[in-house]
């Protein structure tokens, strides 16, 4: 830029001090014209710069005090997270995921009847048929031939399960597998639009963040596990996306790996209405820990189904089906209620002509069931749970 005639600016050099605070920091004033270190007073005064030196090593190493230097750079000291002369702060290493909990210091004891319960529960779900039988996230894999395919097929089904009926979930999978080929493919996945597998899964529930969970955890299946589904569960729940229930269960179906219990709020509101945990579980994990503390391990890869059925079918979140459930009669299940029915009459008045008699006809209907809680077994108390939604 041409300075204009007639025009003179007065000369100023910048003049170098050691701080006072920090000895590795270089401070830089600007001089006045009259020869003082204070700076020219402007309309908006601006910070000065602290200029910090650093040393760059050659050669040596430094941990042993053994390093000399051949040059320096200087960076600017509020830029302390950047790397010098970069420009840009250099990425975080990813912090390592939590490890699960897997046991408690002290077991929770195992409840009485509990064998009872359990065989009762599973001869009720061999009678009546639930929707988590032919369309839970188990069967997934039937549709691939691939053993990768399965296995990825099946983690697919399990992270978009969460606050989806199993039916969504079966037609999304179905979905998904027409838009990529025929085929549920890592590969196929990783290849294709977002958009594509958006509207693919635009039913189930959260799908935008599932979308995007669905893309980074496949990106990661690629990068580091070698394009497969992994072995553990502490890997699993490392992917976007994936919780302990979904790591726990996605081991039992794709890997047949039984290291602990799927808990979902099935098996959290069932249990807890049969008084199996003493104080009540707030969530599902406290759930899972108690239960795997005290229930025999070769239950723990059945228990996730048998209870999520019979939580579709009879104890459902809302009216549980107590009238066709064997637990009441039996007298072991603490939450148990007698569903009264009650009928009533209900009159219409029907008009032939203005003139003509007034007609009435009574109709008997029954009305809604009225749940009334039962008394309590001689070994349990009454149930104060409050059942949540079904997010399954």
């Amino acid at each position: 830029m041409k300075r204009l005639s007639g025009a003179s600016t007065p000369k100023t050099r910048l003049i170098s001090q050691q701080s006072s605070a920090d000895p590795t920091v270089t401070l830089f004033k600007l001089e006045n014209p009259n020869g003082d270190l204070e700076p020219r007073p402007s309309a908006s005064p601006r910070r000065l710069k602290r200029v910090k030196v650093v040393e760059e090593v050659v050669q040596g190493d430094r941990d042993n005090g053994d390093f000399s230097v051949s040059a320096t750079k200087t960076a600017p000291a509020a830029d302390k997270g950047k790397k010098a002369g970069s420009g840009r702060t250099p990425s975080k290493s990813p912090q390592k995921p939590k490890a699960v909990k897997q046991a408690l210091e002290k077991p929770h004891p195992a409840p009485e009847h509990w064998r009872e319960t359990y065989d009762s529960i599973k001869e009720m779900r061999s009678r009546f048929p639930a929707p988590v039988d032919t369309m839970g996230c188990d069967t997934a894999k039937w549709k691939e031939m691939d053993p990768r395919n399965k296995r990825f097929a099946t983690l697919v089904s399990l992270m978009l399960s969460s606050q989806t009926k199993d039916e969504v979930t079966d037609a999304a999978v179905d979905k998904l597998r027409v838009a990529f080929g025929g085929t549920l493919s890592l590969d196929a996945l990783l290849a294709a639009e977002e958009h594509v597998i958006a509207d693919a899964i635009n039913k189930v529930g959260f799908w935008r963040r599932k979308t995007q969970y669905i893309r980074q955890a496949a990106q990661r299946l690629k990068d580091d596990f070698d394009s497969d589904v992994p072995k553990t569960v502490d890997e699993l729940v490392s992917l976007p996306g994936v919780g302990p229930k979904m790591a726990f269960l996605c081991l039992h179906a794709a890997w047949d790996i039984n290291v602990g219990i799927g808990v979902d709020v099935h098996v959290h509101r069932i249990t807890n209405r049969l008084k199996w945990h003493k104080p009540p579980t707030k969530t599902p994990e406290e759930t899972r820990i108690n239960l795997e503390s005290w229930l025999p391990t070769e239950f723990h890869k059945e228990i996730n189904h048998l209870l999520v059925g019979f939580g579709q079918v009879f104890c459902l979140p809302l009216g549980p089906r107590c009238d066709l459930c064997t637990l009441g009669t039996q007298k072991i299940c603490p939450s148990a209620q007698t569903v009264v029915k009650s009928r009533s009459k209900k009159a219409i008045t029907v008009k032939e002509e203005e003139s003509g008699p007034k007609i009435e006809i009574a109709i008997e209907e029954a009305s809604t069931l009225k749940l009334l809680k039962e008394p309590a077994s001689p070994f349990s108390s009454a149930s104060s749970l409050t059942p949540e939604p079904d997010d399954i």
